[in-house]
């Protein structure tokens, strides 16, 4: 199998399991509905996945498939800062209106009791590349302080996404995330705009 089907693969199963963990709940999906949805089979479900469970991280999987169709998205001549700001929006929208909260509560907790594998923090993934390049394109334009490094820029981005999705999902979602998010993120980034 080659790596583009591979990943194809296991797109479809990861994007047809969130989408059914939202219409019916993570309880009221089963592992068939989600091969049926896919369009996949059962011994590729078993080929990325042990069981229904193993999807709870996979979450990060999904945001950073996001963060691929924003960046093919992204106009040249935008300010980095913008950007940021776009991506942030842009991602909150698409997890207020598509990501069960209770998985998403159920994806956080996980995380800060996990002593393996941290799914929201591996710095390999698309999230912290993408935002490093922008910050770091951000400082060679001008536009992005140099007082603080391309790493520290970001671990304080993401520290302040994860902050705000933490803070959602203890209110239960009862204010808009992408509102709020917009709103807290301005002050954030423009302590680090030039």
């Amino acid at each position: 199998m080659s790596k583009k089907t591979s990943k194809s693969t296991k797109s479809k199963i990861v994007s047809a399991a969130w989408k059914l963990f939202y219409e019916h709940g993570y309880e009221g999906t089963t592992v068939d509905e989600i091969i049926e949805e896919s369009k996949t089979s059962k011994g590729s479900f078993y080929h990325y996945f042990d069981g229904k469970d193993a999807l709870l991280g996979s979450l990060a999987y999904l945001f950073d498939e996001k963060y691929e169709e924003l960046e093919s998205r992204i106009d040249e001549s935008m300010n980095s800062v913008d950007v940021l700001c776009m991506l942030n929006r842009e991602l909150f929208e698409m997890i207020e209106n598509t990501i069960d909260i209770e998985l998403l509560t159920r994806l956080y907790s996980t995380q800060l009791t996990t002593r393996g594998e941290k799914h929201l923090l591996d710095r390999t993934r698309v999230y912290y590349k993408l935002l490093k390049k922008i910050v770091l394109e951000g400082q060679q334009k001008g536009e992005i302080t140099k007082e603080k490094t391309v790493n520290d820029i970001v671990r304080l981005y993401a520290l302040e996404e994860r902050a705000l999705l933490y803070d959602w999902c203890l209110c239960n979602g009862e204010y808009s995330l992408h509102r709020y998010g917009q709103t807290v993120m301005q002050i954030f980034l423009q302590a680090i705009k030039v």
